[in-house]
C-alpha cells in the first residue's frame, strides 16, 4: 500500500546551504497526502513564489577537481556509466527509500550518510544488489524529528541534490553525465539535452480513486519541486511518487487525485498542457519579487 507524501506545514525549507539544515519539531501531525487549493500563506511556506529564488537558495559547493573516491577506488575505463539516484515513496509506507547506482564505482557512501545525516535524517544502509547495471545501494531515510518518511518536496529535492553533490565530488567523472555538472561538477556535459525533444508526459487512470502521472524532461535543480508546485495550481492532489535522475533527464512518476477520485480526462488534458508549457518555456530569472 503506497502512503502519501504529505505536506506538514514544511518544517524543511531549502536554506542557503543543504548541510545547515536545522530540525523544528512540528506541533502537528501530518496529514496523509498533500492536500491542494492552499491558501497563499500556505503555500508560501512549501513553494517559493519564483524558481529563480528556489535556485539562488540551493547553495551547492562546486565539487573540486580532485579524484579522491568515496569509499573505494576509481576505476578507469573508456566507458563512464551513467549516474542514477531514485527516490521512491511507494515501495515502503514507513520510509522514503534512495538508490544510487554508478556503475560499479561506488564504494561504503559513507560521506553520502553522513551529508544526509547533517539534513536533520536518520539514514539506514539497505540492501546491495549488482546487476548488468551496476552496483545499487539503497538507503532507508526518515526524519529525525518525527521518524516518520519525508514528505516535504523541499526535502526530497535537498536529499537530491545532495546525493548529487557527493557524486561530483567524489566521482568528478560524473560530471560529464549528470545536467548539474554544468554548474556544480569540474565539466560540464558532452551534450545536452532539447527540452522540446526529451519532453514526454502521460496521465491515465490508475483505478477509481486516483491516476498515474508520468513526466520525462531535461533535469534541472529545483524540478521536483516546481512539479509539485504545477501540479497543486490545479488543484490536483499528489498521494505518492518516484523521482529518478538518469545521467541527464529526471523521470517522475505521481499517483494523483482530485478530491479523492481519478483525474478527469478534461482535467488529465489540462495538467499535461501546464507542465508540458512550463517545461518547454525559456527559462528566466527575474530578481524583483
Amino acid at each position: 500500500m503506497a502512503v502519501a507524501m504529505a505536506y506538514t506545514g514544511s518544517n524543511f525549507g531549502l536554506y542557503t546551504n543543504l548541510k545547515a539544515l536545522e530540525k523544528k519539531p512540528s506541533s502537528r501531525t501530518a496529514p496523509f497526502r498533500w492536500f491542494l487549493g492552499l491558501d497563499s500563506v500556505q503555500k508560501s511556506c512549501i513553494i517559493p513564489k519564483r524558481r529563480s529564488a528556489l535556485l539562488t537558495s540551493l547553495n551547492i559547493p562546486k565539487a573540486s577537481p580532485t579524484t579522491a573516491v568515496e569509499g573505494e577506488s576509481s576505476q578507469e575505463t573508456s566507458t563512464i556509466p551513467t549516474p542514477v539516484v531514485i527516490i521512491d515513496q511507494d515501495s515502503d509506507p514507513d520510509a522514503t527509500i534512495v538508490e544510487i547506482t554508478f556503475g560499479d564505482r561506488l564504494g561504503a557512501l559513507l560521506d553520502t550518510m553522513k551529508a544526509l545525516t547533517n539534513l536533520g535524517l536518520n539514514v539506514v544502509k539497505g540492501n546491495v544488489y549488482l546487476d548488468s547495471s551496476g552496483k545499487h545501494n539503497k538507503f532507508a531515510i526518515t526524519k529525525a524529528s518525527t521518524g516518520r518518511k519525508v514528505d516535504e518536496p523541499e526535502l526530497l529535492e535537498a536529499i537530491r541534490l545532495t546525493i548529487i553533490n557527493n557524486l561530483l565530488e567524489y566521482h568528478p567523472e560524473s560530471s560529464a553525465q549528470l545536467a548539474m555538472g554544468a554548474a556544480f561538477g569540474v565539466m560540464p556535459p558532452n551534450q545536452t539535452v532539447d527540452v522540446d525533444i526529451a519532453t514526454h508526459i502521460n496521465v491515465k487512470d490508475d483505478g477509481p480513486e486516483r491516476s498515474l502521472l508520468y513526466v520525462e524532461t531535461a533535469d534541472r535543480p529545483g524540478l521536483l519541486v516546481d512539479f509539485v508546485k504545477i501540479i497543486m495550481d490545479i488543484n490536483i492532489a499528489v498521494e505518492s511518487g518516484e523521482f529518478d535522475t538518469e545521467g541527464l533527464l529526471a523521470k517522475a512518476k505521481f499517483h494523483v487525485s482530485y478530491k479523492g477520485k481519478a483525474v478527469s480526462k478534461s482535467l488529465q488534458q489540462v495538467l499535461a498542457n501546464s507542465l508540458r508549457y512550463f517545461l518547454r518555456r525559456p527559462t528566466t530569472e527575474d530578481a524583483s519579487f
